[in-house]
Protein backbone atom coordinates (compact mmCIF):
# COMPACT_ATOMS: atom_id res chain seq x y z
CA UNK A 1 0.00 0.00 0.00
CA UNK A 2 1.23 3.23 -1.32
CA UNK A 3 2.01 5.94 1.97
CA UNK A 4 -0.97 8.20 0.08
CA UNK A 5 -3.43 5.48 0.69
CA UNK A 6 -2.52 4.70 4.06
CA UNK A 7 -2.97 8.65 5.25
CA UNK A 8 -6.14 8.64 3.10
CA UNK A 9 -9.55 7.53 4.85
CA UNK A 10 -11.50 5.08 3.33
CA UNK A 11 -15.07 6.03 1.18
CA UNK A 12 -16.94 3.39 1.95
CA UNK A 13 -20.79 5.28 3.15
CA UNK A 14 -23.32 6.07 0.71
CA UNK A 15 -26.91 7.74 0.86
CA UNK A 16 -28.22 4.86 2.69
CA UNK A 17 -25.49 4.71 5.07
CA UNK A 18 -25.05 8.49 5.87
CA UNK A 19 -29.41 8.72 5.78
CA UNK A 20 -28.80 5.94 8.78
CA UNK A 21 -26.89 7.52 10.65
CA UNK A 22 -29.01 10.78 10.64
CA UNK A 23 -31.77 8.93 12.04
CA UNK A 24 -30.12 6.33 14.04
CA UNK A 25 -27.75 8.85 15.91
CA UNK A 26 -31.22 11.25 16.48
CA UNK A 27 -33.83 8.76 17.49
CA UNK A 28 -31.67 7.83 20.99
CA UNK A 29 -34.10 6.46 24.33
CA UNK A 30 -36.11 9.97 25.06
CA UNK A 31 -38.75 9.41 22.07
CA UNK A 32 -39.59 6.04 24.04
CA UNK A 33 -39.49 7.46 27.57
CA UNK A 34 -39.91 11.05 28.05
CA UNK A 35 -42.18 13.19 25.98
CA UNK A 36 -44.02 14.44 29.21
CA UNK A 37 -41.55 17.31 29.25
CA UNK A 38 -43.31 18.41 25.83
CA UNK A 39 -46.87 17.26 27.24
CA UNK A 40 -46.82 18.84 30.97
CA UNK A 41 -45.74 22.32 29.64
CA UNK A 42 -48.64 22.06 26.10
CA UNK A 43 -51.79 20.64 27.51
CA UNK A 44 -53.25 20.47 24.80
CA UNK A 45 -53.28 17.46 21.73
CA UNK A 46 -53.15 20.04 19.43
CA UNK A 47 -50.57 21.95 21.30
CA UNK A 48 -48.01 18.87 21.34
CA UNK A 49 -48.87 17.70 17.65
CA UNK A 50 -47.49 21.65 16.85
CA UNK A 51 -44.93 21.63 19.06
CA UNK A 52 -42.84 18.22 17.50
CA UNK A 53 -44.05 19.76 14.22
CA UNK A 54 -41.90 22.82 15.13
CA UNK A 55 -39.05 21.47 16.33
CA UNK A 56 -38.77 18.79 13.30
CA UNK A 57 -38.87 22.24 10.83
CA UNK A 58 -36.49 23.48 12.75
CA UNK A 59 -34.06 20.96 12.97
CA UNK A 60 -34.56 20.65 8.89
CA UNK A 61 -33.89 24.25 8.43
CA UNK A 62 -30.30 23.23 10.23
CA UNK A 63 -29.89 20.22 7.98
CA UNK A 64 -30.33 22.10 5.42
CA UNK A 65 -27.57 25.10 7.01
CA UNK A 66 -24.93 22.07 7.38
CA UNK A 67 -25.88 20.52 3.38
CA UNK A 68 -24.95 24.09 2.11
CA UNK A 69 -21.99 24.06 3.75
CA UNK A 70 -20.86 19.97 3.42
CA UNK A 71 -21.33 20.91 0.11
CA UNK A 72 -18.92 23.71 0.04
CA UNK A 73 -16.46 21.85 2.62
CA UNK A 74 -15.64 18.42 1.74
CA UNK A 75 -13.18 18.17 4.36
CA UNK A 76 -13.54 15.65 7.39
CA UNK A 77 -14.80 17.27 10.97
CA UNK A 78 -18.13 18.79 9.85
CA UNK A 79 -19.00 21.92 12.08
CA UNK A 80 -15.51 22.11 13.01
CA UNK A 81 -14.57 23.20 9.20
CA UNK A 82 -17.34 25.39 9.26
CA UNK A 83 -16.72 27.37 11.87
CA UNK A 84 -12.81 27.52 11.23
CA UNK A 85 -13.45 28.45 7.49
CA UNK A 86 -16.00 31.34 8.69
CA UNK A 87 -14.53 32.68 11.78
CA UNK A 88 -11.06 31.61 12.59
CA UNK A 89 -9.30 27.99 13.79
CA UNK A 90 -9.90 29.74 17.77
CA UNK A 91 -13.32 29.15 17.08
CA UNK A 92 -12.83 25.33 15.36
CA UNK A 93 -10.98 24.98 18.08
CA UNK A 94 -13.45 25.91 21.12
CA UNK A 95 -16.25 23.34 19.19
CA UNK A 96 -13.88 20.35 19.55
CA UNK A 97 -12.69 21.07 22.95
CA UNK A 98 -16.22 20.80 24.31
CA UNK A 99 -16.82 17.96 22.49
CA UNK A 100 -14.28 15.93 23.19
CA UNK A 101 -13.87 16.52 27.15
CA UNK A 102 -18.01 17.39 28.01
CA UNK A 103 -20.55 17.41 24.88
CA UNK A 104 -19.68 14.80 22.45
CA UNK A 105 -18.06 12.40 25.06
CA UNK A 106 -20.01 13.23 27.73
CA UNK A 107 -23.62 12.21 25.24
CA UNK A 108 -21.91 8.93 24.36
CA UNK A 109 -21.61 7.74 28.42
CA UNK A 110 -25.26 9.10 28.91
CA UNK A 111 -26.14 6.94 26.64
CA UNK A 112 -24.21 3.76 27.40
CA UNK A 113 -25.59 4.18 31.17
CA UNK A 114 -29.20 4.12 29.53
CA UNK A 115 -28.21 1.66 27.37
CA UNK A 116 -27.05 -0.37 30.63
CA UNK A 117 -29.50 0.50 32.69
CA UNK A 118 -32.37 -0.97 30.79
CA UNK A 119 -30.54 -4.12 30.07
CA UNK A 120 -30.35 -4.70 34.00
CA UNK A 121 -34.37 -5.24 33.74
CA UNK A 122 -33.23 -8.68 31.83
CA UNK A 123 -29.76 -8.80 34.00
CA UNK A 124 -30.33 -7.93 37.12
CA UNK A 125 -27.45 -5.69 38.08
CA UNK A 126 -25.86 -3.38 40.83
CA UNK A 127 -24.49 -0.26 39.82
CA UNK A 128 -21.28 -1.21 39.71
CA UNK A 129 -22.20 -3.60 36.96
CA UNK A 130 -24.26 -1.51 34.97
CA UNK A 131 -21.06 0.72 34.92
CA UNK A 132 -19.25 -1.81 33.48
CA UNK A 133 -21.86 -2.70 31.23
CA UNK A 134 -22.04 0.57 29.68
CA UNK A 135 -18.21 0.89 29.32
CA UNK A 136 -18.15 -2.55 27.66
CA UNK A 137 -20.82 -1.21 25.12
CA UNK A 138 -18.50 1.71 24.70
CA UNK A 139 -15.42 -0.26 23.98
CA UNK A 140 -16.96 -2.76 22.03
CA UNK A 141 -18.79 -0.05 19.72
CA UNK A 142 -15.35 1.39 19.27
CA UNK A 143 -13.66 -1.65 18.86
CA UNK A 144 -15.75 -2.20 15.74
CA UNK A 145 -14.89 1.11 14.74
CA UNK A 146 -11.41 1.11 14.89
CA UNK A 147 -11.27 -2.20 12.18
CA UNK A 148 -13.35 -0.05 9.60
CA UNK A 149 -15.87 2.38 8.80
CA UNK A 150 -17.51 -0.18 6.91
CA UNK A 151 -17.91 -2.12 9.40
CA UNK A 152 -19.28 0.91 11.66
CA UNK A 153 -21.83 2.08 9.41
CA UNK A 154 -23.14 -1.16 8.53
CA UNK A 155 -23.81 -1.85 12.40
CA UNK A 156 -25.52 1.48 12.31
CA UNK A 157 -27.60 0.89 9.28
CA UNK A 158 -28.33 -2.45 11.01
CA UNK A 159 -29.84 -1.06 14.30
CA UNK A 160 -31.41 1.93 12.58
CA UNK A 161 -33.71 -0.21 10.36
CA UNK A 162 -34.60 -2.41 13.68
CA UNK A 163 -35.08 0.58 15.44
CA UNK A 164 -37.71 1.72 12.36
CA UNK A 165 -39.40 -1.01 11.82
CA UNK A 166 -40.02 -1.51 15.82
CA UNK A 167 -41.19 2.05 15.28
CA UNK A 168 -43.70 1.08 12.42
CA UNK A 169 -45.18 -1.96 14.82
CA UNK A 170 -45.20 0.55 17.51
CA UNK A 171 -47.81 2.87 15.15
CA UNK A 172 -49.82 -0.24 13.31
CA UNK A 173 -49.95 -1.59 16.50
CA UNK A 174 -51.59 1.67 18.38
CA UNK A 175 -53.58 2.38 15.98
CA UNK A 176 -55.45 -1.14 15.11
CA UNK A 177 -55.11 -2.52 18.64
CA UNK A 178 -56.57 0.76 20.18
CA UNK A 179 -59.26 1.02 18.17
CA UNK A 180 -61.69 -0.79 20.71
CA UNK A 181 -60.53 1.71 23.79
CA UNK A 182 -63.02 4.27 24.58
CA UNK A 183 -61.56 7.56 23.92
CA UNK A 184 -58.92 8.85 21.91
CA UNK A 185 -56.82 12.15 22.34
CA UNK A 186 -58.48 13.46 25.31
CA UNK A 187 -56.97 15.44 27.94
CA UNK A 188 -57.81 13.35 30.55
CA UNK A 189 -57.76 15.31 34.12
CA UNK A 190 -54.91 17.53 33.08
CA UNK A 191 -55.55 20.48 34.96
CA UNK A 192 -56.26 23.10 31.69
CA UNK A 193 -54.24 26.37 31.33
CA UNK A 194 -53.86 29.02 28.99
CA UNK A 195 -51.12 28.43 26.69
CA UNK A 196 -48.37 30.91 27.32
CA UNK A 197 -45.47 31.98 24.82
CA UNK A 198 -43.00 31.07 27.23
CA UNK A 199 -44.25 27.71 28.21
CA UNK A 200 -44.99 27.09 24.56
CA UNK A 201 -41.12 28.02 24.37
CA UNK A 202 -39.81 25.92 26.87
CA UNK A 203 -41.80 22.70 25.34
CA UNK A 204 -40.19 23.91 22.05
CA UNK A 205 -36.96 23.81 23.34
CA UNK A 206 -37.33 20.55 24.52
CA UNK A 207 -38.42 19.05 21.32
CA UNK A 208 -35.45 20.26 19.86
CA UNK A 209 -32.97 18.63 21.85
CA UNK A 210 -35.27 15.60 20.79
CA UNK A 211 -34.00 15.76 17.68
CA UNK A 212 -30.20 16.47 18.78
CA UNK A 213 -27.43 14.72 16.80
CA UNK A 214 -28.65 15.49 13.35
CA UNK A 215 -25.45 17.24 12.05
CA UNK A 216 -22.98 14.33 13.20
CA UNK A 217 -22.85 12.82 9.49
CA UNK A 218 -21.03 15.96 8.46
CA UNK A 219 -17.85 14.77 10.54
CA UNK A 220 -17.89 12.00 8.12
CA UNK A 221 -16.86 13.68 4.52
CA UNK A 222 -13.92 12.10 3.65
CA UNK A 223 -15.44 8.99 3.82
CA UNK A 224 -18.60 9.78 2.40
CA UNK A 225 -19.11 8.42 -1.47
CA UNK A 226 -19.74 11.68 -3.40
CA UNK A 227 -20.08 14.12 0.14
CA UNK A 228 -21.32 16.95 -2.01
CA UNK A 229 -24.65 15.44 -2.57
CA UNK A 230 -24.94 12.22 -0.38
CA UNK A 231 -24.50 13.93 3.10
CA UNK A 232 -27.37 16.66 1.86
CA UNK A 233 -29.89 14.06 0.59
CA UNK A 234 -29.16 12.17 3.99
CA UNK A 235 -29.12 15.23 6.27
CA UNK A 236 -32.59 15.95 4.89
CA UNK A 237 -34.41 12.76 4.17
CA UNK A 238 -32.98 11.88 8.02
CA UNK A 239 -34.54 14.64 9.76
CA UNK A 240 -38.25 14.03 7.14
CA UNK A 241 -38.27 10.13 8.27
CA UNK A 242 -37.00 11.22 11.90
CA UNK A 243 -40.01 14.02 12.12
CA UNK A 244 -42.50 11.50 10.81
CA UNK A 245 -41.47 9.14 12.87
CA UNK A 246 -41.48 11.11 16.41
CA UNK A 247 -45.27 12.97 14.92
CA UNK A 248 -46.48 9.57 14.37
CA UNK A 249 -45.09 8.04 17.96
CA UNK A 250 -47.35 10.92 19.93
CA UNK A 251 -50.10 10.45 18.06
CA UNK A 252 -50.36 6.56 19.20
CA UNK A 253 -49.54 7.76 22.62
CA UNK A 254 -52.55 10.24 22.80
CA UNK A 255 -54.43 7.81 20.96
CA UNK A 256 -54.43 4.94 23.86
CA UNK A 257 -53.80 7.36 26.44
CA UNK A 258 -55.05 10.62 27.90
CA UNK A 259 -52.98 13.32 27.36
CA UNK A 260 -53.00 13.93 31.73
CA UNK A 261 -51.42 10.44 31.56
CA UNK A 262 -48.66 11.31 28.63
CA UNK A 263 -48.03 14.26 30.85
CA UNK A 264 -47.01 12.49 33.77
CA UNK A 265 -45.36 9.17 32.62
CA UNK A 266 -41.82 8.86 32.66
CA UNK A 267 -41.58 5.99 30.57
CA UNK A 268 -44.48 6.40 28.15
CA UNK A 269 -43.86 3.70 25.63
CA UNK A 270 -44.33 1.29 28.36
CA UNK A 271 -47.79 2.31 29.46
CA UNK A 272 -48.93 2.74 25.91
CA UNK A 273 -48.01 -0.57 25.73
CA UNK A 274 -49.31 -1.73 29.12
CA UNK A 275 -52.73 0.16 27.84
CA UNK A 276 -52.80 -2.17 24.51
CA UNK A 277 -51.59 -5.66 25.54
CA UNK A 278 -51.69 -5.90 29.21
CA UNK A 279 -48.78 -6.22 31.57
CA UNK A 280 -45.63 -6.71 29.92
CA UNK A 281 -45.25 -3.29 29.00
CA UNK A 282 -42.02 -2.95 31.17
CA UNK A 283 -39.92 -5.63 29.48
CA UNK A 284 -41.15 -4.25 25.70
CA UNK A 285 -40.08 -0.87 26.90
CA UNK A 286 -37.07 -2.17 27.92
CA UNK A 287 -35.94 -4.43 24.64
CA UNK A 288 -36.88 -1.28 22.93
CA UNK A 289 -34.56 0.93 24.95
CA UNK A 290 -31.72 -1.09 24.54
CA UNK A 291 -31.89 -1.65 20.86
CA UNK A 292 -32.62 1.66 20.11
CA UNK A 293 -29.45 3.19 22.79
CA UNK A 294 -27.24 0.38 21.32
CA UNK A 295 -28.19 2.01 17.49
CA UNK A 296 -27.90 5.37 18.76
CA UNK A 297 -24.50 4.82 20.93
CA UNK A 298 -23.03 3.08 17.40
CA UNK A 299 -23.71 6.37 15.06
CA UNK A 300 -21.80 8.99 18.19
CA UNK A 301 -18.76 6.62 18.64
CA UNK A 302 -18.37 6.41 14.91
CA UNK A 303 -18.86 10.40 14.14
CA UNK A 304 -16.97 11.74 17.01
CA UNK A 305 -13.09 10.59 16.37
CA UNK A 306 -13.22 12.34 12.98
CA UNK A 307 -13.40 15.85 14.23
CA UNK A 308 -10.26 15.52 16.40
CA UNK A 309 -8.40 13.98 14.00
CA UNK A 310 -9.60 16.73 11.53
CA UNK A 311 -7.95 19.30 14.73
CA UNK A 312 -4.92 16.87 14.85
CA UNK A 313 -4.61 16.97 11.15
CA UNK A 314 -4.38 20.67 11.39
CA UNK A 315 -2.00 20.99 14.08
CA UNK A 316 -4.31 22.26 16.86
CA UNK A 317 -3.90 18.93 18.52
CA UNK A 318 -0.93 16.16 18.79
CA UNK A 319 -0.39 15.00 15.45
CA UNK A 320 -0.36 11.44 16.63
CA UNK A 321 -3.97 11.73 17.54
CA UNK A 322 -4.35 12.12 13.77
CA UNK A 323 -2.77 9.13 12.30
CA UNK A 324 -4.83 6.43 10.16
CA UNK A 325 -4.35 3.18 10.71
CA UNK A 326 -2.51 1.98 8.09
CA UNK A 327 -4.67 -1.35 7.50
CA UNK A 328 -7.96 -0.23 8.39
CA UNK A 329 -7.78 3.30 7.59
CA UNK A 330 -9.25 4.88 10.52
CA UNK A 331 -8.54 7.44 12.81
CA UNK A 332 -7.77 4.62 15.26
CA UNK A 333 -5.95 6.71 18.06
CA UNK A 334 -8.78 9.30 18.08
CA UNK A 335 -11.26 6.16 18.31
CA UNK A 336 -8.98 4.78 21.59
CA UNK A 337 -8.25 8.54 23.44
CA UNK A 338 -12.75 9.23 22.81
CA UNK A 339 -13.61 5.51 24.00
CA UNK A 340 -10.99 5.90 27.30
CA UNK A 341 -12.40 9.33 28.18
CA UNK A 342 -15.95 8.62 28.24
CA UNK A 343 -15.45 5.51 29.79
CA UNK A 344 -14.01 7.56 32.44
CA UNK A 345 -17.10 9.74 32.34
CA UNK A 346 -19.18 6.50 33.25
CA UNK A 347 -16.76 5.07 35.47
CA UNK A 348 -16.83 7.97 37.73
CA UNK A 349 -19.94 9.33 37.42
CA UNK A 350 -18.95 13.19 36.35
CA UNK A 351 -20.44 13.07 32.46
CA UNK A 352 -23.99 13.85 34.50
CA UNK A 353 -22.61 17.11 35.84
CA UNK A 354 -20.60 17.87 32.35
CA UNK A 355 -23.52 17.30 30.08
CA UNK A 356 -26.35 18.83 31.73
CA UNK A 357 -24.37 21.89 32.20
CA UNK A 358 -22.40 22.08 29.24
CA UNK A 359 -24.61 20.48 26.29
CA UNK A 360 -27.11 23.67 25.58
CA UNK A 361 -23.69 25.36 24.41
CA UNK A 362 -23.67 23.63 21.33
CA UNK A 363 -26.15 25.62 19.93
CA UNK A 364 -24.04 28.59 20.78
CA UNK A 365 -21.55 26.88 17.59
CA UNK A 366 -25.03 26.29 15.62
CA UNK A 367 -26.25 29.77 15.36
CA UNK A 368 -22.63 30.79 14.88
CA UNK A 369 -22.46 28.22 12.07
CA UNK A 370 -25.79 29.63 10.48
CA UNK A 371 -24.16 33.36 10.55
CA UNK A 372 -21.07 32.07 9.30
CA UNK A 373 -22.73 31.31 5.83
CA UNK A 374 -23.76 34.42 5.55
CA UNK A 375 -20.25 35.23 5.91
CA UNK A 376 -18.88 32.40 3.58
CA UNK A 377 -21.55 33.44 0.68
CA UNK A 378 -19.63 36.97 0.07
CA UNK A 379 -16.46 35.00 -0.61
CA UNK A 380 -15.67 34.96 -4.11
CA UNK A 381 -13.43 31.88 -3.67
CA UNK A 382 -16.45 29.06 -2.59
CA UNK A 383 -18.18 27.02 -4.71
CA UNK A 384 -21.54 25.48 -3.72
CA UNK A 385 -22.54 21.89 -4.99
CA UNK A 386 -26.04 22.69 -3.00
CA UNK A 387 -27.92 26.01 -2.99
CA UNK A 388 -30.28 26.32 0.58
CA UNK A 389 -33.95 26.37 0.22
CA UNK A 390 -35.52 29.80 1.28
CA UNK A 391 -31.99 31.96 1.86
CA UNK A 392 -32.48 34.01 3.41
CA UNK A 393 -35.33 33.04 6.02
CA UNK A 394 -34.20 29.81 6.61
CA UNK A 395 -30.98 30.23 8.50
CA UNK A 396 -32.35 33.46 10.22
CA UNK A 397 -35.23 31.37 11.58
CA UNK A 398 -32.39 28.47 12.67
CA UNK A 399 -30.10 31.32 13.82
CA UNK A 400 -33.06 32.44 16.09
CA UNK A 401 -34.02 28.96 17.34
CA UNK A 402 -30.35 28.47 18.26
CA UNK A 403 -29.69 31.41 20.18
CA UNK A 404 -33.45 31.01 21.87
CA UNK A 405 -32.48 27.71 23.48
CA UNK A 406 -29.08 29.52 24.49
CA UNK A 407 -31.38 32.45 26.46
CA UNK A 408 -33.88 29.80 27.72
CA UNK A 409 -31.09 28.31 29.67
CA UNK A 410 -29.32 31.54 30.93
CA UNK A 411 -32.69 32.26 32.23
CA UNK A 412 -33.52 29.05 33.49
CA UNK A 413 -30.53 28.73 35.70
CA UNK A 414 -27.84 30.82 35.50
CA UNK A 415 -24.98 29.17 37.48
CA UNK A 416 -25.28 25.75 35.69
CA UNK A 417 -24.99 28.27 32.52
CA UNK A 418 -22.29 30.24 33.74
CA UNK A 419 -20.08 26.67 34.62
CA UNK A 420 -20.96 25.42 31.41
CA UNK A 421 -19.72 28.92 29.70
CA UNK A 422 -16.68 29.03 31.38
CA UNK A 423 -15.99 25.15 30.72
CA UNK A 424 -16.08 26.05 26.94
CA UNK A 425 -14.36 29.14 26.95
CA UNK A 426 -11.43 27.52 28.97
CA UNK A 427 -10.66 26.30 25.65
CA UNK A 428 -9.82 29.64 24.33
CA UNK A 429 -6.31 30.21 26.54
CA UNK A 430 -5.40 26.49 25.69
CA UNK A 431 -5.70 27.36 21.71
CA UNK A 432 -3.26 30.21 22.30
CA UNK A 433 -0.99 28.63 24.38
CA UNK A 434 -1.20 25.72 21.76
CA UNK A 435 -0.27 28.41 18.73
CA UNK A 436 2.24 30.04 20.79
CA UNK A 437 4.51 26.06 21.55
CA UNK A 438 3.88 25.71 17.89
CA UNK A 439 5.57 28.54 16.27
CA UNK A 440 7.73 27.95 18.82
Amino acid sequence: MSAKNIRELRRAIGLPQATAMVVGTIIGASIFVQPSEITGKVTSVIGVFLVWLISGLLTFFGALVCAELSSIFTQTGGVYVYLKEAYSPSIGFLWGWAMFWSMHSGIIAAIAVIFARYAAYFLPMRDASIKALAIAAIVIISGINYIGVKQGSRLQSLFTLGKILAIVFIIVAGFVLGSGLPHHFVTGDIAPSHLSVSNFLLALVAGLFAFGGWHMVTYNSEETINPQKTIPRALMLGTIIVTLCYIALNAVYMYVLPLSSVASSSRIAADAADALLGSGGGAFMSALVVFSTFGALSGIILCGPRVYYSIAQDGLLFRWIGRIHPRYRTPSRAIVIQAIWSSVLVATGTFRTLFTRVVYTEWIFFGLMAIGLFLLRRRPDIVRGYHIWGYPLVPILFIFSSFAIVANQLVSNIAESLFGLSLVFLGLPVYYLWSRVKKG
